[in-house]
């Protein structure tokens, strides 16, 4: 009986590679089914974390604000623990896949300009580079008195912060040699993912942090009668500004990682 399967079998692939043949033409490699992989997981997970972002910057903190203390109480600790967890770890997968994807590109650019060490000294000056941006930018979120307590010092501090930043990331990258192949993908990337990397340290560094010990009191208060800390109000307003300063970022970082691909202003390859 296999005969005959055997015999008809070399039609029955033909006829399928021929109705898939005009519709269908993956890609050979390694490389380029990693790529597509990279930014599949970089979008999927980028949008939980965008998302709830977004909610609880135009929704979540107004709406959690208008409810009465006794219900606030019982939704907040319920809500902000899984959405805590959806919101850091989704942000750590979404800058780790987008780390990968970046080094690939700054190895194209170092292979392009003759010279492959170039992609490990693009990306360790890189994440030197927006680890002091945050650093920098991390005093002037602390709730505070006085003149930082001002918003317009803070927006204005922050934004000469990442402007400073992103020019550095320009300079770094265009390097000292004139054979040097910098691609706007390259660019545009460093400062989008690097905006992207500050509202991570953000989400791990203030934000998960606030709302855990939050959500704990919140907790004890509602289950317990223990009186809220405190230092409690400082808390909720450290984590609202934090919160609203990824907000910010996030404008120009999609324009950077959507220019990447789609609007290429930046490269130093003539066109």
């Amino acid at each position: 009986m296999s005969e005959p399967f055997f015999s008809i079998a070399p039609s029955v692939f033909s006829a399928t590679a021929g109705f898939f043949q005009p519709h269908f033409a993956f890609p050979q490699g390694a490389g380029v089914t990693e790529l597509i992989v990279l930014r599949w997981i970089h979008f999927f997970s980028g949008i939980i974390w965008i998302g709830l972002l977004y909610f609880f910057n135009l929704v979540g903190f107004s709406t959690l604000g208008a409810l009465e203390p006794p219900v606030r109480a019982k939704v907040f600790p319920v809500l902000m623990s899984r959405a805590m967890s959806w919101f850091r770890y989704s942000a750590f997968v979404t800058v780790l896949v987008g780390m990968r994807y970046f080094y690939t590109l700054l190895a194209a650019d170092a292979r392009n300009s003759g010279d492959p060490s170039l992609a490990l000294k693009w990306f360790l000056e890189w994440i030197l580079l927006w680890l002091v941006a945050y650093a920098l930018i991390y005093p002037l979120q602390l709730p505070s008195k006085g003149l930082l307590n001002n918003p317009i010092v803070r927006v204005i501090g922050i934004t000469a912060i990442v402007i400073a930043a992103s020019y550095c990331s320009l300079l770094f990258a265009d390097g000292s040699s004139p054979n040097t192949v910098v691609s706007n993908a390259h660019l545009c990337i460093g400062i989008g993912g690097g905006l992207g990397f500050l509202m991570m340290l953000n989400a791990w560094g203030v934000v998960w942090r606030v709302q855990k010990r939050l959500v704990i009191w919140t907790r004890a208060s509602v289950e317990n009668g223990a009186p809220m800390p405190a230092e409690a109000d400082r808390l909720r307003r450290w984590g609202f500004l934090a919160s609203r300063v990824a907000f910010w970022l996030s404008i120009p970082m999609l324009f950077f990682m959507g220019a990447a691909e789609h609007y290429p202003f930046l490269s130093n390859i003539t066109r």
